[in-house]
């Protein structure tokens, strides 16, 4: 199948690029140096986080913060051009059928494209996206069919909104798998 496979918006799932986790290591490196103390771990999430899996060229890093406390995590980001998304799904999300709290910042325009999600260190959301990122990792079927579905997504997915409301029951379906084989293989939480 070709790459890169676009959506009508221009947005693109392109093959694998083995630079994405050396531009993780940049971003995460910025973000440890701002933030400090307040940050308990950062993580490299999401679909370029997973050798030979197809992905948006946007790097995902997830932020583990003992609290999700505004005024320091605005003003520490802010020092470095990161600016909070105002969108309501940036600020929460569903895990488990519990909310959690989240903040998502984007860098200063015209920077890497990257989203970074700042989660409550051990909340069932920051182990999601470990989880996630792991199974794909170790499960080359699931890894292939995974990449397919999203190429095959964004061919017919007429915007970016369209293609995540599409994506999220199927994330549902992959997440169960991901359960199974993490009680199978005594898979244990990295975000605690």
């Amino acid at each position: 199948m070709p790459f890169p496979d676009e959506l009508a918006s221009g947005l693109r799932v392109s093959a694998y690029d083995p630079g994405w986790p050396r531009e993780f290591d940049i971003i995460a490196a910025r973000l440890g140096k701002a933030l400090g103390s307040l940050a308990r771990g950062i993580d490299h999430i999401g679909s370029t986080s997973v050798p030979d899996l197809p992905a948006k060229d946007c790097v995902d890093v997830q932020v583990r913060v003992g609290e999700l406390d505004d005024a320091p995590l605005v003003a520490a980001f802010d020092a470095i051009g990161f600016r909070l998304r105002p969108e309501p799904w940036n600020h929460t999300e569903t895990s488990d059928g519990r909310s959690w709290p989240k903040r998502v910042f984007a860098p200063p325009a015209g920077e890497r494209a990257a989203n970074v999600h700042v989660r409550l260190a051990g909340s069932a959301t920051a182990r999601r996206n470990l989880l996630f990122r792991d199974f794909l990792r170790a499960d080359a079927r699931a890894r292939t069919a995974w990449g397919q579905f999203k190429q095959r997504l964004a061919r017919t997915a007429t915007d970016l909104y369209d293609y995540g409301q599409i994506k999220q029951p199927a994330t549902e379906v992959l997440m169960i798998a991901a359960e199974d084989w993490a009680q199978r293989t005594g898979w244990t939480d990295p975000s605690r």
